[in-house]
């Protein structure tokens, strides 16, 4: 029995980690033909493949499997002449590593921005900005580890690159904009590295990175109690209705509430735009700092104090108020990553180190920052609730 593959159609990251696993061993892997998502997923046959309705599921000689990881996992396995599992026990290790992480820290995250977004699940602005700040926080942490490796594991493609690829590429084509992806040049030059080589554009054909995030659909308003509508003929409110929809189009909104459209308002600046021009690029210290692995207050912190603009930024000790409730390491780090990612409305602005000093509690927390301008801005002030 051939390999089958149940599956809904493009483009789709989680039919194509398996397709690309197959090019790199040359499995045969075969689609069922007229797969429609939301009928062949029901079927008795298929709920007793994956009693959960969801695809992808591969029927195997020996059974079906499900979970895209699982089969690109299964599929890669079946022809051991390939490198897609490295070549020692530390680098199968590693390779688990990444492919957790590409799941749990970059798909997870990219999805709970997306699906909302899409009319998937419900809209709610603070659970879209943590997702995006945990995207954030982990395509920083790829994109130092891609500073210095061409694969995310020894040096060839293997299913770590694979699987975070495919991840990958549902962000770059729903949501991440170039603007958004910038931030994390490595990422960008190892995606679209992965994209072109020939065994993903075999399957993913041309990648093009979206140009906007997509607008939130519009959630509909439930239903208001009407009142029992009177015996009306059968035919006549239904022709009634169409020859009005003809004679008058569709009234606006604001029109039908009785209120005037206001034109939309100009987005405020931040006052902090409106500062002189600085000598001091903030982005400049921000690559230096993040690419420097060696000789790190030679060249590091030397750069630093060459790019410091003291007129147009000033630098800010950061203590915390009651060390002496940090008696639990783990909390006390908690403390730290959520004061973070609150910070990270100040991105722009600013830049800081944070500590958590001591291998014994009670455990110091200290910080060190530098801010545009002469103060810390106020509205870092009013949105850090703990500043």
């Amino acid at each position: 029995m051939a390999l089958v593959l149940h599956a809904a159609g493009y483009p789709n990251k989680n039919l194509y980690k398996v397709l690309v696993v197959a090019e790199y061993t040359g499995v045969q892997v075969k689609l069922v033909e007229n797969f429609e998502m939301g009928v062949s997923n029901k079927t008795p046959e298929f709920l007793r493949m994956n009693p959960l309705g969801k695809v992808p599921v591969l029927e195997t000689p020996d059974g079906p499997i499900f979970e895209s990881n699982a089969i690109a996992r299964y599929v890669a396995r079946l022809n051991g002449d390939n490198a897609l599992y490295g070549s020692s026990p530390i680098e199968y290790g590693q390779i688990e590593q990444w492919i957790d992480f590409a799941t749990l820290e970059i798909d997870t995250n990219t999805l709970r921005w997306y699906l909302p977004r899409a009319g998937h699940a419900v809209y709610f602005p603070p659970a879209e900005e943590a997702a995006i700040s945990a995207l954030k926080r982990a395509l920083g942490a790829l994109n130092t580890h891609l500073a210095s490796n061409t694969y995310l594991v020894g040096h060839s493609v293997t299913l770590a690159d694979i699987i975070t690829t495919c991840n990958l590429f549902m962000g770059f084509y729903r949501v991440m904009t170039k603007s958004f992806t910038s931030e994390f040049p490595h990422v960008e030059r190892y995606f679209w590295t992965m994209v072109n080589q020939p065994n993903f554009c075999k399957i993913l054909g041309e990648v093009k990175q979206t140009e906007s995030v997509p607008p939130v659909q519009t959630a509909k308003k439930p239903s208001q109690p009407k009142e029992p509508a009177k015996p009306k003929a059968k035919d006549e409110p239904k022709k009634e209705a169409k020859k009005e929809a003809k004679k008058e189009p569709a009234k606006p909104k604001a029109e039908e509430d009785g209120e005037e459209e206001e034109a939309p308002k100009p987005k405020p600046k931040n006052p902090l735009d409106l500062l002189p021009p600085s000598k001091m690029i903030l982005d400049e210290w921000k690559r230096l700092y993040s690419n420097t692995k060696t000789n790190f207050r030679e060249v590091a912190i030397k750069g630093f104090w060459d790019m410091y603009d003291p007129e147009g930024y000033s630098l800010w000790f950061c203590d915390y108020k009651y060390n002496d409730e940090n008696n639990v390491s783990f909390v006390t780090m908690n403390k730290v990553g959520g004061f973070l990612q609150r910070m990270d409305l100040a991105r722009k602005y600013a830049f800081g180190k944070m500590l958590v000093i001591g291998s014994e509690p009670p455990f110091k927390v200290k910080g060190l920052w530098i801010f545009r301008g002469q103060e810390i801005p106020q509205f870092i002030i009013d949105e850090c609730y703990d500043m």
